[in-house]
């Protein structure tokens, strides 16, 4: 018996070899073209420059828990019209449609991205990875 959820990663590089193709205006004609096979070194447990205590170390850190968050805009409102919204009010957002979205790791600004929909469920393109150097000039 299969599991439905282990032909999930195929569906999503699908859609976003389908939306890349779109994007660049490939037409669906096969096109003549020559692939090469890359070649990559094995990776062994044993050839790791950590010492087992390093190894504990960074163990004990890949496992805490934090918050990932992506935010389509902000908005200022007072109480009053907050306690007026009701189904179907609309708030205007500080951003423009088809800005990108920010990703937040802890409320720290990482990453832009775009909304992408495969199967019914939203998962998030990331478009721009912001460096550290750039997250430090920010805390400034």
């Amino acid at each position: 018996m299969s599991n439905d959820n282990e032909d999930i990663p195929d569906d999503w590089a699908a859609a976003f070899a389908e939306q890349e193709a779109a994007e660049a205006g490939l037409v669906e004609e096969p096109a003549e073209t020559s692939t090469e096979v890359a070649e990559f070194e094995e990776l062994a447990e044993d050839e790791s420059p950590l010492s087992a205590e390093e190894r504990r170390k960074l163990d004990t850190i890949l496992d805490i828990p934090v918050t990932i968050s992506m935010e389509v805009g902000r908005s200022q409102i007072s109480i009053r019209n907050l306690l007026q919204l009701n189904q179907g009010s609309v708030v205007e957002l500080d951003r423009v449609a088809g800005e990108p979205l920010d990703v937040l790791v802890n409320g720290t600004l990482i990453a832009h991205g775009e909304v992408v929909v495969v199967n019914d469920k939203f998962g998030i393109r990331l478009t721009d990875v912001i460096s550290q150097t750039e997250r430090i000039k920010k805390l400034k």
